[in-house]
Parts: structure tokens; sequence; C-alpha cells
């Protein structure tokens, strides 16, 4: 008889979100190690955090939930250091790392600096993908974010990431705009999106 592969669900357990923490913080290292990076568009954000994770484990994770942007500045793709927005990580946890959800906004409104491409962003490790994590990250991300005023948030993808765009749909995202991003966040061409909050 053929061999039965159980479905990922019993092979995993269940997806959820955590406040990155120092048990899972092995496993964020792993994930590093093999190459993934927390910035999609810039791959050298691995060794960076790699780095500061060897210089200071504690502060490192502190500044995961940084809601007074008093971590470092952020590098951008063309090598320009721009000052940190305010905003938290949630990690994707099924009894190891398998990606990050992160949440950024300027108080006083919905508007970004032209540099920050939308309010939240997500990205699941390879060896994770095709489970259905992100679509389940962004629900339940919405759903704790706290009460901040905002009549809405954004998202943006690249055009010819079908994964994402489906991610983003599923969870009320309405397309707003076809646009090229600032060459400073390495160009090419999005969309955005806008999903409602309805608190």
């Amino acid at each position: 008889a053929p061999t039965r592969i159980p479905a990922p669900g019993l092979i995993f357990p269940r997806m959820h979100l955590v406040t990155p923490a120092v048990e899972h913080l092995p496993s964020y290292i792993a994930a590093l190690e093999r190459g993934w990076s927390p910035d999609t568009r810039r791959p050298e954000a691995a060794p960076e955090e790699l780095e500061r994770i060897h210089a200071d484990p504690a502060r490192f994770l502190a500044e995961q939930d940084d809601m007074r942007a008093n971590g470092p500045p952020i590098h951008l793709p063309d090598g320009t250091e721009v000052p940190r927005l305010p905003g938290y990580r949630r990690w994707l946890w099924d009894g190891e790392f398998a990606g990050v959800i992160s949440f950024r906004w300027q108080p006083g409104g919905e508007t970004l600096p032209d540099y920050c491409l939308g309010h939240v962003g997500y990205t699941v490790v390879p060896w994770r993908q095709g489970r259905g994590y992100a679509t389940a990250a962004l629900r339940r991300f919405l759903a704790e974010m706290p009460a901040l005023g905002m009549k809405y948030i954004e998202l943006t993808c690249n055009t010819d990431n079908a994964a994402s765009r489906r991610v983003i749909e599923v969870n009320g995202g309405v397309l707003v705009e076809r646009f090229s991003p600032p060459h400073v966040v390495g160009g090419g061409d999005s969309y955005r999106f806008r999903i409602a909050l309805t608190r």
C-alpha cells in the first residue's frame, strides 16, 4: 500500500502569532543563518540582524515592540538611513519560527513617509510557504491591532506577486492604485491596497 503522507497540520502545531521572546530567539537566528531576510527588499538585513542579536539579545527583543521608535535607524535598499517609525513586530510560530508580520505608523493619522510603503508588512520563511500562514497571520494581526484612531491601513505588494495580492484581498484589501515606489526603496512596479478599520 502507498505510504500515507500526513497533512501539514498534523506535522506542525497550529500557527499563531507570538511576541518575540528569549525562547523564540534560537529558531529566529536559525532562519537568518539559512539566508532568510526579514526585509524582502534587502537580503543584507539578515547579517545586520544577526549582528544586533549577538551584540545585545535583550535589547534586540525589546526593540521588536517599539511604539516610541527608540530602535536604530532603518537602512533602505539604496543604502540611505532614515528614522525608525513607531511600530512593532509579531513572529509567526508553529513550534518553530515561520515568519514575521510588522506594523509601523506616524502618530496623527494614516499618512506615511514616501520611503515607507505600507503600515503592515509580512514575510514567511520559504520552507513554510504554501500553508496559508500569511493569510492567517494578517487576519489575526488585524484583529489584535491597537485602536490608534486610524480609519484604514495600507499594504503594498509587487505587481507580479499574485500570492501576496491574494493574502491582502482575502483580508479585505481594496486596490487603490498601481504605482512606482521611490528609487530609495528599490523602485519597481507595485499595487497599493487599503483595509478599512471598523473600530
